[in-house]
């Protein structure tokens, strides 16, 4: 709709409504969303109702991209309000994403097309692994579960995230601070993925093995050259529970622990 300016002109504004059917998101999520301060409506009607402008909405873009990659809404506030933000690299890389679907999608259509060719030619013998191709094509479309994310706890997430990348050679990430300067948030990329760092809960229990003095799980990281490694993690002080082994499973691999004692496993396959 047009909304008429003080000097007679006008500007394009959405209302609400229209705004929560574009987006599949609900009215009221839009409403909490203004209550958080998350995203506010550029003006209101007379009666009260919400116009959001052409700024509002590219915010409104920018929230739920950031919620398609796993933020939650108290770290995408942060991240909205951050001077540094460039919009045209979060265009470019979901521009990136799209296109690795449309990939997927095309492989997936080819294989199809292929087996309908040959089923065509009254030949039944179809290999099993093109339908393990075709079943991994489709698993990797599903909109069900998009994403994994490991998220490790860490009394001390700063240290942690500075030994991972310096030790270990993970990919640095963001670091969210608190007012007080209290990091409670931190990334890491370890090659195909990102790792959240969480910090310590009693409400969700969860704790340290620095505090339980046990781990409760084990992180395993494919690396090109395992020895290289180990030898890197080794130079860095690392403490190696057990040094670069043939396993009879088909990995070499050595296992190090973090400042907090979890165990990490690094391994590259044998060939």
């Amino acid at each position: 709709m047009k909304r008429h300016g003080a000097g007679g002109e006008t500007s394009d504004v959405a209302k609400v409504g229209s705004l929560a059917a574009a987006t599949g998101l609900t009215v009221r999520t839009l409403h909490y969303y203004d209550e958080i301060g998350l995203l506010s409506p550029s003006a209101r009607t007379a009666a009260g109702h919400r116009l959001y402008a052409a700024d509002d909405v590219q915010r409104l873009y920018r929230i739920v991209t950031l919620r398609q990659l796993g933020f939650a809404l108290d770290e995408i506030s942060a991240t909205l309000d951050d001077p540094r933000w460039d919009l045209l690299a979060t265009i470019n890389r979901h521009i990136g994403r799209i296109d690795h679907r449309l990939g997927v999608e095309h492989r997936l259509r080819n294989r199809l097309a292929a087996i309908s060719d040959t089923l065509t030619r009254d030949r039944h013998d179809i290999d099993i692994h093109e339908y393990l191709h075709i079943l991994e094509d489709m698993s990797m479309l599903s909109t069900t579960i998009q994403r994994r994310i490991p998220t490790i706890v860490y009394r001390d997430i700063a240290a942690a995230h500075e030994f991972l990348t310096t030790v270990f050679g993970f990919e640095p990430g963001r670091v969210a601070q608190a007012p007080d300067g209290t990091v409670y948030h931190a990334e890491v990329t370890a090659g195909d993925g990102v790792i959240w760092l969480h910090a310590v809960s009693e409400r969700f229990r969860l704790q340290s093995p620095l505090a339980l003095g046990a781990s409760t799980e084990q992180m395993s990281i494919v690396v090109e050259d395992v020895d290289a490694h180990y030898r890197r993690a080794e130079e860095h002080g690392a403490e190696i529970v057990y040094p670069p082994t043939d396993q009879p499973y088909g990995s070499r691999e050595y296992g190090a622990r973090d400042p907090e004692g979890r165990l990490w496993s690094f391994l590259s396959p044998l060939t």
